[in-house]
């Protein structure tokens, strides 16, 4: 990781602009998930730290993107690049780092360039449905699994894929198995929204709900409640929720069990991912240490 925290200065310093030098330096890492499953794909290959360093790049550049979109003030429990500098400047260093991710992106073999390249079209695509649907209350779980996919895991499945690719492992099984690791660790995120408290959070809890997205929760509520209890959910839709509606969902959730059974699907996923990597000792710790994320 200390190559690739290298790696991302050295690409950071050839822009050769100290706004975006600043800038920069003032988002949090996060957890580096794709860096190093990349590093523990290809492990031995020495263009792995770079391609790591690409796909944080191009990370990081979307959620810049997404925190102008979701006007979020914090990321991270840090203060936003929009909150502090604007959002066109959020939009314009999001732009330069996509820019100079793709930059590299070409020295490397055509297939992982592209693998990493289509699978960006993808997330920008799941970001303006995700917008889209929270236009009005969403309950169906296909298309929202479908947008969570293109939104949040394409990339990690990308990543799996191409670090396979540059190490000559097996392309698909890798692919899979960043699929399902994207798909539930997004999952969990989800449910941690509803349990976790601000202070885990860095934003309020159930703020999902309150910027309009129906997660699985939501949805899974939605098809238990009755006719009358469903009319309440969705007028709750995309508003500031009072602690009497608060209340009320959380306890409608605990009744239905719709947390439990949206855990049982991430877990479900990471046990098909833990099954192609079973040989794999370090990439299936990180699905257990991701599904056992306390919710």
């Amino acid at each position: 990781m200390q190559r690739v925290e290298a790696e991302l200065e050295r690409l950071i310093n050839e822009i050769d602009y100290d706004e975006v030098t600043r800038l920069f330096k003032s988002l949090s890492g996060g957890k580096r998930l794709r860096a190093k499953l990349i590093l523990k794909i290809a492990k031995d290959a020495k263009d792995a730290p770079l391609l790591a360093a690409i796909v944080e790049l191009i990370h990081a550049a979307s959620l810049l993107h997404d925190d102008v979109i979701d006007e979020a003030d914090t990321r991270r429990g840090a203060a936003s690049v929009n909150a502090t500098d604007g959002s066109k400047t959020a939009v314009m260093l999001g732009d330069i780092l996509y820019s100079k991710a793709f930059t590299e992106l070409v020295n490397f073999d055509k297939e992982i360039a592209q693998t990493i390249a289509a699978s960006v079209t993808a997330l920008s695509k799941g970001e303006m449905m995700d917008v889209k649907m929270a236009e009005a209350f969403n309950s169906d779980e296909e298309l929202y699994l479908n947008m969570l996919y293109l939104k949040t895991a394409t990339l990690i499945e990308a990543a799996a894929k191409a670090a396979a690719l540059l190490a000559g492992k097996d392309p698909h099984s890798h692919a899979l198995y960043g699929r399902n690791l994207g798909l539930s660790f997004q999952i969990i995120d989800d449910i941690l929204d509803i349990t976790a408290d601000e202070a885990t959070l860095g934003k309020p809890a159930m703020n999902d709900f309150v910027e309009g997205k129906c997660t699985l929760p939501y949805i899974y509520l939605f098809e238990a409640l009755e006719s009358d209890e469903k009319e309440r959910l969705v007028n709750a839709h995309a508003k500031a929720i009072d602690t009497e509606e608060n209340t009320w969902i959380r306890s409608k959730m605990d009744e239905h069990q719709t947390v439990n059974r949206s855990f049982a699907l991430a877990q479900k996923l990471s046990n098909e991912a833990q099954a192609v990597m079973k040989d794999d000792a370090e990439l299936v710790g990180i699905l257990e240490t991701m599904i056992q994320r306390s919710y």
